[in-house]
């Protein structure tokens, strides 16, 4: 604990000194000031915890100083000396901020008395600060998974309402990436290590990622779990597109190295124009990246440097999907056929993003009916490796007909179970990522191919609750939780969890919690 002494007198100043063993006590006496004046300057230029003053003094006196100081530096204590005749006068004077008021002479174990009490208040306080501090990272580091998670969702599930989608992005702070006509470039970045010690590294991996895409204006980082050891950056572009000679890319793998002490493959996708095409740029990077020598030597691939042009339209991803989900299993093969097959006559890069596309489609949907089990799961590993492979078409083929098929018996099975709970399951699942987007009961019972009015009876008879009490008691649950990041506004937090208008949103809140969301905020900093 680091202690300023203010007196005029030299020797008072002197006689404080010697009364403790300050270093043997926890304390050490940094500075001495002869008035208020020179004490507000050292504190300015010092890191003091404690400040013993007196009263009388040139200049600027004690009762000014503290004054002064409880203004400039709160985080001070401030221990106050004075006379008899001054004693009532300056604890009358100085009631708030002063930690202890002590008579002249003052006794050796007096004043290391009142030092204790002051060094517990100021390791209690920062021990508090501390908790606190961890908190809001948390708070902040679960919003930032949010938005991860949703960058995911962009590039690998099953999304059509556009509105819903850009309202989403704007909400968690994305609203570049919703402009209609946007420029986007996906980056995958993998690490390797001839020691084999990537899974020890990866969590400072991702967590050095996530530093370098802040320092970088308009990118964000993200991770799949389907694809191990990697990173991808997605780029808003207002400038010219990466290259493997772009400063982010050469400081990506400068600073991995540097920091890791890791080499990295680098595959950088095609340029994505508008929110319809970010899954063919996000798997234009992972096939870029997949022509990667084998071995443990940095390479970067620059996939967006090949003519080739890719595409998989929203309109065709859909009508996919509705086969499935129609459990119509021969249409499925059938289009599979025409968009896979050899007629198309397209090379096999342009085969392998196709397959991709087909691939990650149908893994969407064993998440939107949590049927990802260990066959189905088994069966998009290896479908994966097949399509990375480059020669394995007819495998690819077989493997995307079986998996439709797979998928299509389970969607059976849980429309058809006598009590709804495995179709309520997965709303509420969906419900659970979605909440913060507008949603209806019809846009839901669309989603899942079902009767709205089944849907309302079965979710009642299931969770008992509404739909709309469910969708409300969610968002005011993730509320709380938002709130207690004070980064985020209020209006943030209403946007955050579906409401467009705060003060309908304060209104709820109360409901719920008998208190707005500020009364609720100031109740966590009162508790802290």
């Amino acid at each position: 604990m680091k202690v300023l002494i203010t007196d005029d007198e030299i020797q008072i100043r002197k006689g404080l000194r010697m009364k403790l063993d300050w270093e043997k006590e926890g304390f050490q006496v940094v500075a001495e000031a002869a008035n208020g004046k020179d004490a507000l300057n050292i504190l300015n230029e010092n890191e003091i915890d404690i400040v013993i003053t007196d009263v009388r003094m040139p200049i600027m006196d004690g009762i000014e100083f503290v004054k002064q100081c409880q203004l400039k530096y709160p985080h001070v204590k401030m221990i106050v000396l004075s006379g008899y005749s001054d004693f009532d006068y300056a604890k009358s004077a100085l009631q708030a901020g002063v930690r202890d008021y002590l008579l002249k002479p003052v006794a050796p174990d007096e004043l290391l008395d009142a030092l204790s009490r002051i060094r517990g208040e100021i390791e209690e306080e920062k021990k508090t600060q501390m908790e606190s501090e961890r908190i809001n990272r948390l708070v902040h580091n679960q919003f930032e998974e949010i938005r991860e998670q949703y960058l995911l969702y962009l590039v690998k599930e099953d999304w059509s309402e556009l509105n819903i989608t850009k309202d989403r992005l704007q909400q968690l702070g994305l609203e570049d990436f919703s402009n209609d006509h946007v420029k986007v470039q996906f980056v995958t970045v993998e690490i390797r290590d001839t020691e084999k010690n990537e899974k020890e590294l990866w969590l400072p991996f991702k967590m050095l990622c996530k530093e370098i895409a802040e320092g970088a204006k308009g990118t964000y980082s993200f991770y799949d779990t389907n694809y191990a050891n990697m990173v991808h950056f997605i780029r808003h572009l207002d400038e010219e597109p990466l290259t493997a000679s772009s400063s982010f890319i050469q400081d990506l793998q400068r600073k991995v190295k540097q920091f890791l002490k890791l080499e990295t493959v680098i595959g950088i996708g095609k340029v994505a124009v508008g929110l319809s095409q970010f899954k063919n740029g996000y798997i234009s990077a992972l096939l870029s990246w997949s022509q990667s020598e084998l071995g443990s030597h940095s390479q970067v691939i620059d996939g967006s440097a090949t003519n080739e042009m890719f595409d998989f339209s929203m309109e065709l991803e859909k009508r996919l999907m509705n086969t499935i989900e129609n459990v119509d299993h021969k249409t499925f093969e059938t289009n599979l056929s025409v968009i896979l097959g050899e007629t198309t006559n397209q090379s096999m890069m342009k085969y392998s993003f196709v397959a991709n596309r087909v691939l990650f489609l149908l893994g969407s949907l064993t998440r939107k009916y949590d049927i990802d089990s260990v066959e189905i799961n088994n069966l998009i590993w290896n479908c994966q490796q097949s399509i990375w492979e480059l020669n394995s078409q007819n495998k690819v083929n077989e493997q995307l007909v079986d998996l439709a098929g797979l998928i299509i018996e389970n969607v059976i099975k849980i429309r058809a179970s006598s009590n709804g709970a495995e179709i309520v399951e997965n709303v509420r699942r969906f419900l659970e990522q979605h909440y913060g987007s507008e949603i209806s009961l019809s846009l839901l019972a669309e989603h899942f191919h079902i009767n709205s009015a089944y849907l309302s009876e079965i979710f009642k008879s299931q969770v008992g609750q509404t739909f709309s009490d469910y969708l409300i008691n969610l968002r005011m649950e993730n509320a709380r939780q938002f709130l207690k990041d004070p980064q985020l506004k209020i209006i943030d937090v209403a946007h955050l969890v579906g409401f467009s208008n705060s003060g309908y949103f304060s209104t709820v809140f109360k409901k719920y919690f008998d208190q707005t969301p500020v009364e609720y905020r100031k109740s966590l900093n009162h508790v802290k």
